[in-house]
């Protein structure tokens, strides 16, 4: 019995079909876009389906889609057609309720600033307004729109140039770059499920880009067929430079040796990789080379 279903598009209701895709194309960066209409009216409305796509030059993109409920398209797509400007603001966990508030299905004309509590600030090179509360504001072009379909679920890709960026001091870090945890961002998962990216949920995961990594495929059978370890434990060994020679283990286990004494080595060199001691990891799992 297979562990997996399959659903294949078309042959499942739309709004399942969504449902899926969101579940699983998560967590989703938001862009809380701030557009104007042709006669001056402002608007703020959340979309998920987006991210930056170029920093050179730099282009983000982000989709209102069509709704799959009865096929309409919403005030965002019709400002940017109108006026092709568009500020993104980024949600931070401080703003989060008020950002879903702002989501609410207003009529035309309403002004979702004041609805959701946001301070507008006025932007220097484009019409539309910037979110005081959020932490980064991208003022930007709207250099292109390119529809997916026409039916019901359909994408409305914008494309969007960014032509000048706001940052707040308070989340940046002692070298002037965004702290991950001090701008304290939320995704959009399915249904209505967040994640908030900061603290615990933050970690680091080492580039493959400064050396040319030996792959699992190299690491010793009892190793890459190991009940102990996991398919991460195995990524991070597999981007070692090279296998230590037996000397090198020889002389790490003659100094360090008599800590694991007992114990199981491969447990133990688990624990070390959870605590960042790749090379502590690499000469316990290589012990069985002493033994040969």
């Amino acid at each position: 019995m297979s562990d997996f279903i399959t659903i294949t598009p078309g042959e499942v209701k739309t709004s399942q079909l969504h449902g899926y895709l969101l579940g699983a194309t998560s967590p989703r960066p938001i862009a809380f876009a701030s557009t104007i209409s042709a006669d001056g009216t402002p608007n703020l409305a959340p979309f998920s389906f987006f991210n930056v796509f170029s920093s050179n030059p730099p282009m983000l993109i982000f989709s209102p889609a069509r709704r799959v409920r009865n096929n309409t398209t919403k005030h965002t797509l019709s400002n940017v057609i109108a006026v092709p400007e568009v500020v993104v603001n980024v949600v931070s966990h401080s703003i989060v309720q008020q950002m879903n508030l702002a989501s609410t299905e207003y009529p035309d004309g309403v002004n979702e600033f004041e609805k959701a509590g946001f301070t507008a600030l006025k932007s220097d090179l484009v019409r539309p307004l910037r979110v005081a509360e959020s932490p980064v504001q991208m003022e930007c072009k709207v250099v292109e729109i390119k529809p997916l379909g026409n039916f019901g679920g359909a994408g409305q890709l914008i494309f969007a140039q960014v032509l000048k960026v706001h940052v707040n001091k308070n989340v940046l870090n002692e070298a002037n770059m965004i702290d991950p945890h001090k701008i304290d961002l939320v995704g959009r998962m399915g249904g209505n499920f967040y994640a908030r990216a900061s603290g615990g949920a933050v970690f680091e995961v080492e580039k493959p880009l400064a050396s040319l990594g030996i792959g699992i495929d190299a690491l010793p059978d009892y190793i890459k067929n190991s009940d102990v370890l996991s398919g991460n434990d195995l990524g991070r060994l597999g981007n070692i430079d090279a296998l230590p020679e037996k000397e090198a283990v020889q002389t790490w286990w003659a100094n360090n040796g008599a800590a694991f004494e007992g114990k199981d080595v491969q447990l133990a060199a688990k624990q070390a990789l959870a605590a960042n001691q790749k090379d502590q990891a690499l000469f316990l799992l290589m012990k069985p080379m002493l033994e040969a």
